[in-house]
């Protein structure tokens, strides 16, 4: 089947304010966009994914998502699930069949992970959904076909989609996938990441090198 991922990104201005007490805006964005390069980067990887589409009005991202060979939808909707069902509406007009939602802020994607999602056992219609790290959120869908689920991302979505599928009639497994768990909103969760890039060898080279340079300079 032919997969399409979904990356909804908002401006990179307005990105990570949660992260205020610990940095600036301009090395807020520079996270940013650097977890961003290295979610294109996972999903360049993936074998089993054949087009990545960025939903985006921000300029920066949208020439990031060119450099990886991406494709770009211009984005003027307010929120990231409204990007999102771009996004699948996307999916459908161009003929996939499968369309994998992830969000632009969880560096330690694997390529690997990737994969194994989509081919993890599913059915027509259905819903794949994958949690954070509290099991409260959705850090990604895989939708087959792409409007098997309206996305309905934000706080307690996680029992949202469930809800909803069970609702229409889909499908539906939550499924845990370890390099997607982790996405990057708070002081707790930038904590989390550094451990993780501590003990681990490669992988989120961009956001690796980011965070070192934030370090770099604060001594």
């Amino acid at each position: 089947m032919r997969t399409l991922a979904v990356l909804p990104i908002k401006n990179f201005s307005e990105a990570k304010q949660r992260l205020e007490t610990l940095l600036t805006p301009g090395p807020r964005r520079a996270l940013a966009e650097a977890m961003f390069s290295d979610v294109l980067t996972a999903l360049r990887r993936a074998g089993s994914v054949e087009d990545i589409l960025v939903v985006t009005s921000d300029h920066v991202a949208q020439q990031i998502a060119g450099g990886h060979g991406a494709l770009v939808l211009e984005d003027e909707e307010p929120g990231q699930s409204a990007a999102a069902l771009l996004g699948v509406q996307y999916a459908l007009e161009h003929e996939y069949e499968r369309a994998l939602l992830v969000p632009g802020d969880c560096p330690m994607l694997a390529p690997r992970d990737v994969d194994a999602l989509i081919a993890h056992p599913h059915e027509v219609p259905s819903a794949l959904i994958v949690p954070d790290r509290h099991g409260t959120g959705t850090n990604a869908l895989l939708l087959t076909p792409p409007d098997s689920l309206p996305p309905s991302f934000g706080p307690d979505s996680c029992a949202r989609h469930v809800a909803d599928a069970e609702v229409a009639g889909t499908t539906h497994e939550v499924v845990s996938i370890p390099s997607l768990e982790l996405d990057i909103d708070t002081p707790d969760d930038l904590e989390v990441l550094r451990g993780l890039l501590e003990s681990a060898h490669g992988g989120a080279a961009h956001t690796r090198g980011m965070l070192s340079q934030m370090l770099r300079s604060r001594n």
